[in-house]
Formats: C-alpha cells, structure tokens, sequence
C-alpha cells in the first residue's frame, strides 16, 4: 500500500447542471422545471445541457434537439448564452484560486485543484472541501458537487457520485475499493464501444476489471488496456489524467464546425460562415501559443455524404486570414457545383509551438496582422465573441455553440511563445 502519508490531496470540482443553473438566475421561473439549453426543439443542433428533471426523461447532452423534444415535450428549451457561462465560469475559478495556487479548469465548468499541503492554512480535506463549496454558493449563488481523492480519476468520479451539490472524500488507500462497486462505465473515458467490449469479456463493474490480468488487456486494447488496468485500481493512468494538476498541455488539433438552419449552396452564405469557421480556429491557436501546419476542410452535404480534405502548409499559421484562405480554396476544389451544404467544418493540425523564419517582409506582415488579431482576441474576452470581427465574417455571423471547452476558458494563458523580442 501507499505511504498514505506521503500522498497528494486532490479536488474535484464540478457545477452542477451549470449552463442550465446560471439561466435560471437570469429567470428564476425555470427552477424545478425540465429545462434543455442549446436551442429550440424545431432546430438543427443538439442539446448542450439539461436540468436533473429532463434527466429524468433520457434528455442528456449532445442528443439532438428534436429527440429531446420528443422524450420530453413538456421540457423550456432556452438557447445556451456563452457569455454568461464565461462570465460565471470566471467567477468560480476566482474562488478556486484562493484555495490553492495549483488550478486546472478541466472545462468551463469543472477544475482539479491540488490541495496537498494546505491542511495548516485551510484544515483537513473535508472542512478545506466544506469551506470551499459555502464560498462559491456566497459568491457565484451557484451549486458544486466536490470529489476528493489522492488521484485525480477518483476524485472525478467521486464528484459525480456526490452530485447534486455534495461532498465526497475517498480516504487514502481506499480508491480501489470505493471504484470497485460502481459499472464500468463510470471510469472516464469508457464509452459505448469500450463498454461493449469488456462486457464481452464479463467485465460489467470497475471491480471485475481491476481482478482481470493486465495481460489481457494489453493484448485486447494495446496502451488503453494497460491504462484501464490502472484506472481500475484508482491510480491516475494514462488519457486526461498523466499530467500534474495545472501543468499546461497543448492540444493536438483545433475545429469548428458549423450546421447551417437550412442546407444551402449559396456562396454568399458559405464564404462568411468559412471566415467565421477560420477565426475561431485562428483564436484558439494563438491563445494556445501554437502554429498549425495543415488545414482541413469539412464538407458535408444535404445528403448527409461527408468529405474532407487537406492541405499542409509552407509555413504554420496561427493567422485567421491564411487560415480562411486556405480554408477557401480547398472548398472550391471540392465543393460540387450547385449542391446544397449543411455543415462546415474547419480543422487546424500537426500544432507547433513555433513559426518557421521567414523573409523579413513576411514576418513584417504576420507581425502586423498577428498584433491585430491579439487585440482583437482581448476585445473578444471582455465584451464576447462577437465584439470583433474580420469584414468578411460579419455577413457569416451565427450563434456560437454552448460547449464545455470554449475560447477564453479561465485560468488558460495566451500563449506568448511566438515572435520574442530581440
């Protein structure tokens, strides 16, 4: 066993139903109604969030709209708000960072807070948990549920075991035991597939994995195997959860996509909705630091039938006008003349962390336009991601989409690794 002495104290903290608790501050009848926030039942697009009541009716994130309309018609479909959920998120992470100096926001609702060696100042876990989750309600006016553990895994479930509004604390040495009850299902990571498989291999709890020869799942799954090895015995292996809490990590590609409310092969309509696509993706990468090398296009049509399509780049770019222009002629080259587009989708990969050097009136310009587009960035956190934006895009304006990992996340740095002063 662990030296429980020796082992780090770590929080898990998730709102609950967030998206759908801030709006019923902006409109407090919505309290104890089933309540479904992403748009109107009638719309293309898929639900971002719902309250416990519309749970109830199989109503759940990422199910389309129109579905949920039909589990539960009685439900107030609201269209999600960004801004506000950015501004609340901010708020909840100004009373984390009180807590403890090592913050992660995991999403605009859920942070990792690393509490190991704050039992002077704070006390034990569960008072430092208590205190903690009395300040966000006093000053957010919000709900947390709060998991606490020596791993982050753990205490990620134990926050959602604890759900809604309440507290867990998984004593050191007793993460096994506590994981070993629950389905398999509850160990993140394991979706529909996963869950399928090891159910082929009678494996239906966390407990029955974790007695299951590491072999043998090396063998079936190759590295997620062996992860699911340690994951099932409470120790932080492998996905999201190899890193130290607030240790920066980069992502490996940056989208966006768009559904159009009614198919289209309008060109005045697509073009814009592309410059739109490329500036979020631009936005992304220089809050990231990082250059992408290709682009990819996504081109999906009335008929459902996809495409994509890709290009490397001489030089990586984190710029929105060579992403859009790119973007641009890949559809060009491939778009069906006259066919009727549903969704758009613009990909940004292979991410570096540095520009190659260029001709000096090539970096004169990138300077240039990369000054314009940071100042742009910083309008866009204070007064939302609408405030600014390239004159083509104007006309290409659509709702952004309610998510959990959106531009302007709090706590996360914009990126200051391009064009050192010399």
């Amino acid at each position: 066993m662990e030296n429980i002495f020796l082992a780090k104290t770590i929080f898990h903290v998730d709102m609950d139903a967030f998206f759908v608790s801030v709006e019923e501050l902006f409109d407090p009848s919505l309290k104890g109604k089933a309540v479904v926030v992403g748009g109107r039942p009638n719309e293309r697009g898929v639900v971002s969030a719902a309250s416990y009541e519309a749970r109830r009716f199989g109503v759940h994130s990422a199910l389309p709209l129109r579905t949920a309309y039909k589990l539960c018609p009685q439900a107030v479909f609201v269209d999600g708000h960004p801004e506000r959920y950015r501004v609340y998120s901010k708020r909840v992470f100004s009373v984390l960072e009180r807590f403890s100096p090592l913050v992660e926001m995991a999403s605009i609702d859920e942070a990792y807070l690393d509490m190991t060696g704050t039992e002077r100042l704070l006390g034990p876990p569960l008072k430092a948990a208590h205190r903690l989750h009395e300040a966000v309600k006093a000053e957010t006016c919000l709900n947390c549920s709060i998991g606490i553990s020596t791993a982050r895994l753990v205490a990620k479930v134990a926050s959602d075991q604890a759900k809604p509004n309440g507290i867990l604390w998984v004593l050191p040495g007793q993460e096994a035991r506590f994981l070993a009850p629950l389905p398999v299902r509850k160990i993140p990571g394991v979706g529909k597939v996963t869950e399928k498989d090891l159910r082929g291999l009678g494996i239906r709890t966390v407990g029955d994995l974790a007695r299951l020869d590491e072999a043998v799942l090396g063998e079936r799954f190759g590295k997620w195997g062996l992860a699911l090895a340690g994951k099932a015995r409470g120790r932080d292996a492998g996905g999201w959860f190899d890193s130290e809490v607030g240790a920066e990590s980069d992502p490996k590609s940056v989208s966006h996509e768009h559904t159009f409310g009614e198919d289209t092969a309008d060109l005045d309509v697509i073009e814009p909705v592309l410059a739109r696509l490329a500036a979020m993706v631009g936005r992304r990468l220089r809050e990231y630091g990082l250059h992408a090398r290709t682009v990819q296009l996504k081109l999906r049509y009335s008929d459902f039938s996809t495409i994509t399509r890709a290009q490397t780049l001489s030089d990586p770019t984190q710029l929105d006008t060579e992403l859009f222009e790119q973007a641009r002629r890949l559809f060009y080259a491939n778009w069906k003349t006259g066919a009727r587009v549903r969704l758009l989708g613009v990909h940004a990969g292979s991410l570096e962390s540095g520009a190659q050097q260029m001709s000096i009136l090539e970096e004169d310009n990138s300077r240039r336009w990369k000054a314009a587009l940071e100042a742009a960035d910083r309008l866009r956190d204070k007064y939302g991601e609408s405030a600014v934006s390239l004159a083509k895009a104007l006309k290409g304006a659509f709702a952004e989409r309610t998510h959990e990992n959106p531009a302007g996340l709090p706590g996360r740095k914009r990126g200051q690794r391009d064009f050192p002063e010399k």
